[in-house]
């Protein structure tokens, strides 16, 4: 497989990651399996976060004997300072590791959250210390929202970004990709797959290709997943005017319906979780019945406080229907539970 240098980090990794998600239900042993198989076949750059349950341990269970051979990035949602500095602990110990290569401060999406992490004795301070330290090698960001992540770029404290991108999220490869690589900032590109709603893989990664310097991180959970995309990356050909086609297809019926998790829309005067809430669907697709319910649970019993205000409609870039969008995903969720 190919490898991509990751910015100013010199790394070298893989020109397809692995997103640590879809591992968080399967049972450790079949985890491990999963993540080992994805080694062997050729990937050497591994993502997960603090949040996502048991998807750190089974990855370090599964790299613990090949760990000078992979790249390993991990993420805290946390903004304080003493918080992160024990998420970075927990980190290197559930993944078995000395040092993680990428720690990430996760969605900063807002200006609020990025003047949290800046600020003294916020998470970047934390994060910098244990840099210095030896715990961490470099430090990067994920977000979703463009205007927030080209503000965090202009800052230079970051050596990564993780962003959403994909077919139909493909704003950033014109309005925020060309500042990260003015500031050499490696791209790692999460939700390929549109978070698991867009099924047609081989759409998905022939227009990825076409962006060579960001690296994707599909969730994956089983090794035929992984022979399929691998498959995908030795066998190049360009999208052909069909495959436009088809893409197009897509866009049409999922554009009314996709929220790009930006958080414009928050926060709701009534405690409405929206972006949780919109992507029930997706996670549907990827985690367990119980994954699904411990986690959104609480999001999708926020819908019955929505008094239908619309200030979350007008506050939507992508002009989403979103009050009818909660009660499509609410129903759905309690036929689902």
């Amino acid at each position: 497989m190919k490898t991509v240098r990751l910015g100013q980090t010199d790394l070298k990794v893989s020109e397809i990651g692995f997103g640590g998600i879809p591992i968080i239900p399967l049972p450790e042993k079949e985890a491990v399996s999963v993540v080992k198989s994805c080694f062997d076949l050729g990937i050497t750059f591994f993502d997960t976060a603090n949040m996502y349950i048991s998807s750190e341990a089974k990855i370090g269970a599964a790299l613990e004997a090949v760990r000078e051979k992979v790249i390993i990035a991990t993420k805290t949602a946390q903004r304080g300072m003493q918080a992160a500095a024990e998420h970075i602990d927990l980190s290197l110990k559930q993944l078995k590791t000395d040092w993680i290569d990428i720690y990430q401060l996760h969605n900063v999406s807002n200006a609020d959250a990025l003047q949290q992490v800046l600020a003294p004795k916020g998470a970047y301070e934390a994060v910098a210390k244990a840099r210095d330290a030896g715990k961490i090698r470099f430090i990067g960001f994920s977000s979703h929202s463009i205007q927030t992540a080209r503000q965090t770029l202009q800052t230079g404290l970051f050596q990564t970004l993780q962003f959403p991108f994909n077919f139909i999220e493909n704003d950033p490869a014109e309005e925020l990709f060309p500042v990260a690589r003015e500031h050499d900032v490696g791209i790692i590109g999460m939700k390929p797959l549109g978070g698991g709603l867009l099924e047609r893989t081989d759409l998905c990664f022939r227009f990825l290709q076409q962006y060579p310097h960001v690296v994707p991180i599909p969730g994956i959970r089983t090794v035929g997943e992984t022979e399929e995309i691998i498959w995908l990356y030795h066998d190049r050909r360009s999208l052909s005017e069909a495959d436009r086609k088809d893409m197009e297809g897509i866009r049409s019926v999922l554009g009314e319906k996709f929220c790009h998790r930006c958080e414009y829309c928050m926060p709701c005067e009534q405690g409405v979780q929206i972006p949780s809430v919109l992507i029930f669907q997706a996670a549907a697709k990827r985690l367990s019945r119980e994954g699904v319910t411990a986690w959104l649970g609480k999001a999708m019993d926020s819908v019955t406080e929505c008094v239908e205000c619309g200030e979350c409609e007008e506050k939507c870039p992508y002009n989403l229907p979103i009050t009818d969008l909660l009660k499509e995903n609410l129903a759905l969720f309690r036929q689902y539970a």
